[in-house]
């Protein structure tokens, strides 16, 4: 098996935040896994005038939601502090972000109904897959100057 799906004192957390191979079978993973799909749950189960309560779950999921932001449920994500909206986006039911790398959706970004946002990456090897090591790559979406100049801080 290649060097880079061996074992090495990190954390499976810290391995995938830095963007390395983990394994995603992982208690602390599972934990904020059921954390952020139980706030997912709370999310999508909001009344539908409740504006007030649907962003503040949403500002407790997600990593950053700037002001003025829409997120319309449902929402699907696999962290969710790993996904980072600008202000006065909107989003349209129906988005999946699988966030184990950072997501990243720019200021007055308009996404349609069912867009799929997937950072998840599998080994193509067998061995690799067999023993259940996962990869990720980021995706931004927006201004490209704009969202790396907030990404690099």
């Amino acid at each position: 098996m290649s060097q880079r799906f061996q074992p090495d004192g990190r954390s499976n957390r810290e391995r995938m935040l830095s963007g390395d191979e983990y394994i995603a079978d992982d208690p602390d993973l599972q934990r904020e896994w059921n954390r952020a799909a139980n706030l997912v749950a709370a999310f999508n189960s909001t009344e539908g005038d409740d504006h007030v309560a649907r962003d503040r779950i949403l500002r407790e999921l997600l990593g950053s939601v700037g002001e003025g932001t829409v997120v319309r449920p449902p929402l699907r994500c696999d962290y969710g502090y790993q996904t980072h909206i600008g202000a006065r986006t909107f989003v349209n039911w129906g988005l999946i972000c699988l966030d184990v790398a950072r997501i990243t959706i720019g200021d007055d970004v308009k996404i349609g109904p069912n867009v799929q946002l997937l950072t998840a990456t599998h080994p193509i090897e067998p061995e690799p897959r067999r023993a259940k090591w996962e990869g990720s790559n980021v995706v931004a979406v927006g201004n490209p100057a704009r969202i790396f100049r907030d990404i690099e801080g």
